[in-house]
């Protein structure tokens, strides 16, 4: 047998390197397992403390792997040390950070992974690199050792799409300064797209994000391709947009937490101890009765904010559960109570529920007493409900999330926004959003209205296509075929070109 031929049969080896946080780690990890099942050799590159967030998951696509009809390899985590750049002992990930000194501090350790990332390219073989946006320096480094790297942001084609033509035309700029709820259109896309300047990252004020967005943009379009978890029936529209208008290499393989083998713990040991019982109380009430309430693992809310999203589950009427994240920490202000609302949450109260911690998301979205998601719009969180069959009801905070929240009720109509108006961290300040207009958008999404009946619908119809698309057929699963076969063309063409020296 020639060398070429032991090569070919070779399993494909893919490095994967996750951003630093749990939003972006955890569907990295749902993703490898993907790759995985279909015979990949998969490595996650990454530090201690963030390996810990994935190990559940990876040990869990490992077992089932070996357990399988089809077996396949293994995923492995290479653990490196976290660069020393004088944050304290065990602060490795984003959701860590307290102050502006330590976001420097971080920034600088997500350039020193290069380090090693160009070692272990070195030391391995490696067929290709899928490595999160925010590393912008992996494309050059990868194309050093001669491997295509794939980009992978974590959000929407949507999203993608928005944020490609306001790097590209920079529509704020021709706003005027001093109004921050003019209109600005994003020019070029399938759809009208509009939002208020309030809504974008402001160039002007924060010159340091506008040059990290035009260095990923750079990077991203001198790389092999995109991935995307999300799926094809989502957003058809913006897939041809991408891959036509824009010329871009894309391939949707999600909902990767669709076939996720841990769907409880989703990445972290320390599920909630109230998750348990959480689940209890849900038995226990109507079908499509309960909203829920969470805002991710970044998300922070001020004293006023909390107060009046209390009021507002109040005034609801609905059954809730509420994720109070412990990013959160305002919430124990001991102002932000309603003086009504202890009664709905308390040992005998039917209506509410609270959780301090990391809430079996998935499980709960999947309950059948729940109707309706009250979110930050992440895209994890978003590709979860829709995954569901669950509406929601918007309220993004930065990011990619006021994106997100056009696609969910402009484009999909799966949902009614609060009407959130500023893009800001949780340093920055949001103007409170009253209760009356949060209760009054979960009535929309959850009532018995003409809205909400159809919005329910949709939001049914768009669950059974994103359940079906990674299994065996479905579209994602066609996608993930698609790049191995590429993939694996391409070792061949290498190996034909290099005389088969590798």
């Amino acid at each position: 047998m020639g060398m070429a031929d032991k090569d070919e049969q070779q399993p494909l080896h893919v490095l994967f390197l996750p951003f630093l946080i749990p939003g972006h780690l955890i569907p990295v990890a749902d993703m490898a397992a993907l790759f995985a099942a279909r015979g990949v050799r998969c490595t996650i590159l990454t530090t201690p403390v963030n390996a810990a967030v994935i190990r559940s998951a990876v040990d869990r696509a490992n077992a089932a792997l070996r357990g399988g009809t089809g077996g396949g390899p293994a995923i492995d985590v290479a653990v490196v040390p976290f660069p020393d750049v004088g944050l304290p002992p065990g602060v490795e990930s984003g959701t860590a950070l307290r102050s502006e000194d330590d976001r420097g501090k971080f920034v600088l350790a997500i350039q020193r992974m290069r380090e090693p990332f160009d070692r272990f390219l070195a030391e391995h073989r490696v067929d290709a690199v899928v490595a999160d946006g925010f590393f912008t320096w992996s494309v050059d480094a990868a194309a050093e050792h001669g491997v295509p790297r794939l980009v992978f942001l974590g959000t929407s084609v949507f999203a993608r799409s928005c944020n490609e033509s306001m790097v590209r035309n920079n529509p704020v700029e021709a706003c005027p300064d001093d109004d921050p709820d003019a209109v600005v259109s994003l020019p070029g896309l399938p759809h009208r797209v509009e939002l208020r300047r309030s809504q974008m990252v402001d160039p002007k004020k924060r010159p340091d994000h506008w040059v990290y967005y035009k260095t990923m943009y750079d990077a991203d379009q001198r790389s092999y391709g995109e991935l995307f978890n999300s799926f094809h029936e989502l957003e058809p529209e913006y897939v041809e947009h991408y891959r036509t208008a824009l010329g871009r290499r894309t391939w949707l393989i999600g909902p990767a937490a669709v076939a996720s083998k841990d769907v409880a713990a989703r990445g972290t040991s320390e599920l909630s101890p109230d998750a348990d019982a959480c689940l209890r109380w849900l038995d226990a009430k109507p079908d499509g009765s309960v909203v829920y309430v969470s805002f991710g693992t970044l998300s922070s809310f001020s004293p006023a904010e909390i107060r009046e999203l209390a009021r507002g589950l109040d005034l609801s009427g609905k059954n809730f559960v509420w994720v109070i994240s412990g990013a959160d920490t305002t919430t124990d202000a001991p102002d932000w109570m309603p003086e009504s609302f202890a009664g709905l949450i308390s040992p005998r109260g039917e209506r509410g529920l609270t959780i301090r911690g990391w809430a079996p998301q998935m499980l709960i979205l999947n309950h059948p007493a729940v109707g309706g998601f009250v979110t930050h719009c992440g895209w994890n969180s978003t590709l979860e409900a829709v995954s569901a069959g669950v509406p929601m009801v918007t309220w993004p905070r930065y990011a990619d999330q006021f994106y997100n929240e056009k696609l969910i009720a402009d484009v999909l109509k799966v949902g009614v926004g609060v009407g959130a108006r500023d893009f800001a961290s949780n340093t920055e300040i949001h103007r409170a959003i009253g209760g009356e207009v949060i209760a009054e958008a979960i009535g929309r999404v959850m009532g018995d209205g003409a809205e909400g009946v159809a919005i329910r619908e949709k939001a049914r119809e768009l669950g059974v296509k994103a359940r079906g698309a990674p299994e065996k057929g479905g579209s994602s699963y066609d996608d993930v075929g698609r790049l191995i076969d590429e993939l694996m063309a391409r070792r061949s063409s290498d190996d034909v070109r290099d005389g088969n020296s590798r």
